[in-house]
């Protein structure tokens, strides 16, 4: 994938579309939020077709051997494709004030720092250096289990999937998933089908929600529905590493 000034602003410039104010009203009602398209239909075919190239990962995953669901995914090997790491560069500093706020409301430290790049280093420091931007591919029947990309005493609270196919056409079913427990209530839960190369971002861990005693942390799960036909790609954006 080509590297050029034209292609990084490109992936700054779809971020910067996104309404970040609305954007973080859904996600601190809802725990989720749509975001603009940020690949486009070649983009994602070229992610879709790497998944096949074995040097571009580090690791393998059988869902079902490992009892996550049914399915596979991949964590890319860094350095990341083109519009991997500039998304994630771009996204970071949009999450960041989200994050930051986040924590203050349920009396926390804000660990993170004004850039990724430190904040990865941070994360190497505490020996969470291994990558975990991801590739997943479904097919008929697969599904994921509910859960929390956590991998390490690190960890960014807001994360982004993007759904390299198109609903109704490559596949029927797959709709993203969230689960909400929140204390002392019951769980609340918010099915989303995502157009194709737009982002959802969405909680890693918990968040804040408001209690009789000010601001609690409601744990937050995502998985996928059960893909009905078709097939599903999927790349997940995890803004801290793994252990």
């Amino acid at each position: 994938m080509t590297t050029s000034t034209t292609m990084t602003d490109r992936y700054a410039q779809r971020v910067a579309t996104g309404d970040w104010e609305s954007i973080t009203r859904e996600v601190d009602e809802y725990g989720g939020a749509l975001l603009p398209q940020l690949l486009t239909r070649e983009e994602a075919a070229e992610l879709r077709a790497l998944y096949d190239v074995e040097e571009a990962f580090r690791s393998t995953v059988d869902m079902g051997r490992v009892r996550f669901g049914r399915g596979q995914y991949k964590y890319l090997q860094t350095p990341y494709p083109e519009p991997v790491e500039r998304l994630k560069q771009a996204l970071y500093p949009r999450l960041l004030p989200i994050a930051r706020e986040w924590w203050s409301r349920l009396g926390r430290e804000a660990v993170w720092p004004d850039t990724l790049d430190e904040w990865l280093a941070m994360c190497h420091a505490a020996g969470q250096e291994k990558s975990t931007a991801i590739l997943l591919r479904y097919g008929q029947d697969d599904w994921n289990a509910l859960h929390r990309d956590i991998y390490g005493e690190l960890v960014f609270p807001l994360q982004v999937v993007i759904n390299l196919d198109e609903p109704g056409v490559d596949h029927t079913g797959g709709e993203f998933l969230l689960l909400e427990q929140r204390p002392r209530a019951q769980s609340r839960g918010t099915a989303f089908t995502l157009p194709q190369g737009h982002g959802y971002l969405f909680t890693t861990r918990d968040r804040p929600v408001r209690s009789a005693r000010g601001w609690s942390a409601a744990l937050v799960k995502h998985g996928v529905s059960v893909i009905r036909s078709g097939e599903r790609h999927t790349l997940a954006l995890v803004f801290h590493d793994a252990a």
